[in-house]
């Protein structure tokens, strides 16, 4: 056991949330009023703990607090180990009272359409009284929260090596990306395409720090082609679907959250491929944390459906 765990565990449950709600907060203030204490209560707190573990966690201004370096790092891990005694609270709740668990899911735009829904209908199936909280958002927003245990998982299109430190990811398949457009759009009623076509268009797009977004640019940037003129910045599936309907702007999907749109004629994919824009769905786990029974049975439920594939390919004008 090293000298900074043995100090550590003098730490109590109490003080490890002030420390979190100070670093939130970022004032003693602030963070007294949000739990109940007076500030001198938190600052003793605070200060007790720097002393037993022997580093200063806060750097004290005229502005409030901020984490030193000693106190992100305790900080990340403090945060992951009362998101799991939260979580093992309320798995003894649900036990107890026979809810059958609770599940916390992020999503990417790639698992919103049909992956997420069926493997979420399939565990119903199995696990009726499972409760799965589903939060909607890029890999900057959910992978963080996945860090720091305030999701089980994050569904939908693996990202890159930025976000890879400390998760796992299970690819499930490979999907195609298309670009759309509304039935009557000036580029729908042409024959095949090239990106140079597109190089006037404006888009609805996914924000930079997604893969997709930076795969899309590549494209371009490698066709000798500045990047699609983005006009709307978003991941939100009913508005970028209704603004496609009805604009002349142009989208790129994943082809399995396009399927109703286009079997129904409400979008058209043009035609163009863009096979190194394909790229794998899956799943994201944190490592070395074990899932609760009902996460694990989303998981083999995701698997399952990821095997089966996503729906049929829709014609269109590609082939």
């Amino acid at each position: 056991m090293t000298r900074a765990l043995i100090r550590l565990n003098r730490a109590s449950i109490r003080q490890l949330h002030l420390l979190v709600a100070v670093a939130e907060a970022g004032s003693m203030r602030r963070a007294g009023e949000q739990v109940g204490l007076s500030q001198p209560a938190v600052t003793k707190a605070i200060r007790d703990l720097e002393d037993d573990l022997g580093v200063r966690l806060f750097e004290r201004g005229n502005r409030g607090v901020r984490p030193t370096l000693h106190g992100e790092t305790l900080l990340r891990h403090v945060q992951a180990a009362l998101a799991q005694l939260a979580h093992a609270g309320e798995a003894l709740d649900d036990l107890a009272s026979g809810a059958g668990g609770r599940v916390m899911v992020g999503t990417l735009l790639a698992a919103s359409a049909w992956l997420l829904p069926r493997a979420i209908a399939r565990l119903r199936a199995e696990r009726p009284k499972v409760i799965v909280e589903v939060v909607e958002g890029a890999n900057d927003r959910l992978q963080p929260m996945l860090a720091r245990g305030a999701l089980d998982m994050v569904v939908g299109r693996l990202s890159e090596f930025r976000h890879r430190s400390g998760v796992i990811q299970l690819p499930l398949f490979e999907e195609e990306i298309v670009i759309l457009a509304r039935p009557g759009h000036p580029l729908a009623g042409r024959g095949r395409l090239g990106l140079a076509d597109l190089a006037a268009a404006d888009w609805i797009l996914p924000p930079v720090e997604t893969t997709l977004r930076r795969q899309l640019e590549k494209a371009f940037f490698d066709a000798g082609l500045d990047p699609p003129r983005c006009a709307v910045e978003s991941v939100s599936l009913p508005t970028n679907r209704l603004l496609l309907r009805e604009t002349d702007l142009l989208g790129a999907w994943p082809r399995g959250v396009a399927a109703d749109d286009l079997r129904a004629g409400h979008l058209v994919a043009l035609p163009l491929r863009l096979p190194q824009i394909l790229g794998p769905v899956g799943v994201t786990l944190r490592r070395d944390s074990p899932l609760s029974p009902p996460a694990e049975a989303l998981l083999r439920a995701l698997e399952a459906v990821g095997r089966a594939g996503p729906p049929p390919d829709i014609p269109d004008r590609n082939t």
